[in-house]
């Protein structure tokens, strides 16, 4: 992730912070309020004219870690290498016993060397205090506990901070001088080896930052600089509904979609979440506990679209874009979702961390997490319009699919519906890409994202609609060696289409930019997408069951749905092994080895590369399992067919533990998927969460008895979410959003009104159905 924007920014102010000892007294009668008695400037000056107990307090109040402090801390941990044991310290650790006892007032600890009293180190072998290792530039501490283990012989390696030891021995700073480790250590006997120092940990509180708190403030202002609308001249904006958003260090993706759920485009969630006319802390999600809120999703997405929708935190706007006299820089004008992100993100394993990740994907666990959420709030989340339930935020962008099927062998017809989704996910078919006319005297060469070389500004990028993206998703296709329990089970083959069941009052539609390459490795679809703000999806509506046509008997669909089932022998697992190692998907290896008999390695090779480029190639082979589905106990309530696929896709996870996957997802396999690798750490145990939650009474998943919203397909433009990189993983998130009929650019703290929003090039796009505009559905 990026920050800034539209240029490299410089900081323009400094925080300066000061701090007191106040005294204060109480109020009386006729004034109640507390008075102040007395203000003490507090600072390494004056901290010796306080008792020791105030200034020990004094300064654990300073240096204490708060949870968005702790959160940076964890993702910063997450993303390095974890702390090893150091080998020397149980057994092969030097103790002198020279009588040295450490004084437990910080004010008596100064580095040996240098008379230095910041930034000091503790060896834990001889007792000798120095200071930390001096920077290339002179910064930094004195280096005297470099120093004096250089002097020594190197024979003392360990140090730990001071300052950093508290209770929780875990949390203190220790490092190895020695060359085999030369790094942060853990060392699990600290607290002994302290002890023979006179340190008593117990009461110990902190009183200076750690070293991995100064890097992640390092990591937090470090400069960089990504250009959108580059040379434009870009209007500033803020106000309701336009206010900024901080990058807490790759967290663009998560505030691109933030901005398109909770700053003002989707009315209904503005109305549940955002400011009300009596204030931002008036709205009723906000009335939770203070040690409970932190954690309470439904509480910190108020918060955060209050903050959004009211323009109480906006600055001054600057002159212009492309000027540095931003305020934003100001900390009083800079929101920050930490605590959004955390109460999102924390038990999820890449959502945790502080690497960039699919907007995608983010925007579907999420719509996930606040549903459960919504569910379990009780009174404190309520219908407006009086109805007994409550819609989720899922529900304004829920939709299901018709597939149709022809059997080849009678014509008879088989419908089916699909398990509700929240994001249509479309394929870019290349092969009807057009490439402009490069003579054409309006065109402007455009130049790849993926190089500055200087041949790639003569590249030209070519062009698919978006309606041919759209014939794609509902072209009819061929299905081989479906097993057909009305013709007793006989394999035969037949041609599926999908068409909407319903239109949800949002549309969110996703751009498939990314394929694997012939290196399999992720790479961006170097294409534009021809996408027009006004779209009518009306000719795609399902029509079920039509007069004269000849259906799948019921009975035989109580037997068994109609499923698949390879006619090609059993695939040898050896073989599926080697084309595995060799770096091709489990589907492709499958269907390869089913093409040539199940096990001759150097014949499926062969087929692999005539048939890598098929668009089923890393699609799931028909299962001849999925028969029997409806066999399941009635208690399951779970497609077998898609329990049986991913055990197969994934191969890694037991039958029992997909099934209730795919339970807790509500059918949506790749949500189940998801949820699955994301609670790997202790997968056993949140099955079991789940089932004591069905056991209660709770629902763990989503489940509404009101049905699917429906209306004209006929849908508008309102939002767009785009991606500047090689792969989702990397890269920047910018969001555009259709404030007033105007199209507003959201680049993080940076907004201003857009020249030339990227519609071509964006990742994701949200649509809204036209009879709803002006319109928000009361309930919300």
């Amino acid at each position: 992730g990026v920050e800034g924007g539209f240029q490299s920014d410089q900081e323009k102010y400094d925080t300066i912070s000061t701090y007191s000892i106040v005294l204060i007294g109480k109020g009386t009668d006729i004034s109640p309020s507390s008075v102040v008695l007395a203000e003490l400037p507090y600072n390494d000056n004056t901290k010796n004219d306080f008792p020791t107990t105030v200034s020990q307090s004094a300064d654990s109040i300073i240096h204490h870690s708060g949870l968005a402090v702790q959160q940076d801390l964890s993702a910063w941990e997450l993303d390095t290498e974890p702390k090893p044991v150091s080998k020397y310290a149980e057994n092969n650790l030097p103790f002198v016993d020279n009588g040295i006892k450490v004084s437990p007032t910080p004010s008596d600890w100064k580095c040996e060397k240098s008379g230095d009293n910041q930034n000091l180190w503790l060896n834990l072998s001889d007792g000798f205090i120095g200071g930390g290792r001096k920077n290339w530039d002179g910064s930094g501490g004195s280096n005297g506990a470099l120093d004096h283990f250089m002097e020594t012989g190197e024979k003392y390696p360990l140090v730990v901070k001071l300052g950093t030891i508290t209770e929780d021995i875990s949390t203190a700073d220790c490092y190895s001088y020695a060359k085999d480790e030369d790094g942060p250590v853990k060392i699990p006997n600290l607290k002994q080896l302290l002890e023979k120092r006179g340190i008593m940990v117990a009461g110990m509180q902190k009183t200076v930052k750690s070293t991995a708190e100064l890097e992640v403030e390092l990591n937090a202002t470090y400069a960089f600089d990504a250009i959108t609308e580059k040379g434009a001249n870009l209007i500033p904006v803020a106000g309701p509904g336009l206010q900024g958003l901080q990058n807490l260090g790759n967290s663009c993706y998560m505030n691109s979609v933030a901005q398109m759920l909770f700053s003002g485009p989707i009315a209904e969630l503005s109305s549940r979440y955002g400011a009300s006319d009596d204030g931002v802390t008036s709205n009723s999600l906000l009335e939770v506990s203070p040690t409970s809120a932190s954690n309470d999703l439904l509480c910190q997405a108020t918060k955060l679209s209050s903050a959004l929708t009211s323009g109480l935190f906006c600055g001054p706007v600057p002159d212009s874009a492309e000027v540095s006299d931003s305020s934003s820089s100001d900390p009083k004008y800079r929101v920050a979702p930490r605590m959004f992100k955390h109460v999102v993100g924390h038990d999820h394993v890449d959502f945790k961390t502080g690497q960039q990740q699919d907007a995608a994907q983010y925007f579907q666990y999420l719509l996930e997490k606040l549903d459960r959420a919504e569910l379990g709030a009780g009174d404190r989340l309520k219908s407006k319009d009086g109805s007994d339930s409550v819609l989720t935020t899922s529900h304004l962008f829920s939709y299901k699919t018709e597939s149709r099927l022809v059997c080849e062998t009678d014509q008879r017809i088989k419908y089916k519906e699909s398990p509700a989704e929240t994001m249509l996910s479309l394929r870019i078919p290349m092969s009807k890409a057009t490439t402009p006319d490069i003579e054409m005297p309006d065109l402007k060469k455009q130049k790849s994202e993926e190089s500055g070389e200087e041949e790639k500004e003569k590249k030209v990028i070519p062009t698919v609609t978006f309606e041919a993206c759209l014939d794609e998703w509902s072209a009819s296709t061929t299905i081989d060696d479906l097993r057909w329990p009305h013709l007793q089970n006989s394999i035969s083959s037949a041609t599926s289409r999908s068409r909407f069941v319903n239109f949800p009052r949002y549309l969110l539609v996703h751009m498939q930019r990314y394929e694997i390459g012939a290196d399999w490795q992720p790479r961006k679809i170097e294409v534009n997408i021809d996408v027009p703000e006004e779209i009518s999806l009306q000719e795609l509506k399902g029509t079920g069951p039509q007069e004269g046509e000849k259906l799948v008997p019921e009975e035989a669909e109580g037997g068994g749905e109609v499923a698949s089932a390879p006619a090609a022998p059993t695939i040898d697992e050896g073989a599926l092994g080697q084309l595995m190692d060799m770096g091709f998907t489990m589907n492709g290896c499958k269907r390869a080895l089913t093409a040539v008999g199940g096990s001759n390695v150097e014949a499926a090779m062969n087929w692999v590369f005539e048939h890598s480029t098929d668009p089923d190639f890393n699609d799931p082979l028909p299962e001849g399992g999925t028969g029997t589905q409806e066999s399941t106990p009635s208690d399951s309530g779970v497609d077998e067919g898609v329990v049986m696929s991913l055990v197969d896709n994934l191969g890694c996870f037991t039958a029992d533990q997909v099934r209730a996957a795919v339970k807790h997802c509500a059918g949506a396999a790749d949500r189940a998927a998801d949820w699955l690798f994301s609670h790997m750490d202790d997968l056993d145990g949140a099955i079991a969460a789940l089932e004591s939650s069905a056991t209660s009474g709770a629902s763990s998943e989503p489940k509404s008895k009101t049905p699917l919203e429906d209306g004209v397909g006929k849908y508008s433009l309102v939002g767009l979410v785009s991606h500047i990189g090689k792969n989702t993983g990397s890269g920047h998130y910018v969001a555009h959003l259709k404030k007033d009929g105007k199209w507003v650019i959201f680049n993080d703290e940076k907004l201003a009104l857009s020249q030339d929003p990227p519609i071509k090039h964006a990742y994701m796009y949200l649509f809204q159905r036209n009879d709803t505009v002006g319109s928000p559905h009361p309930a919300y």
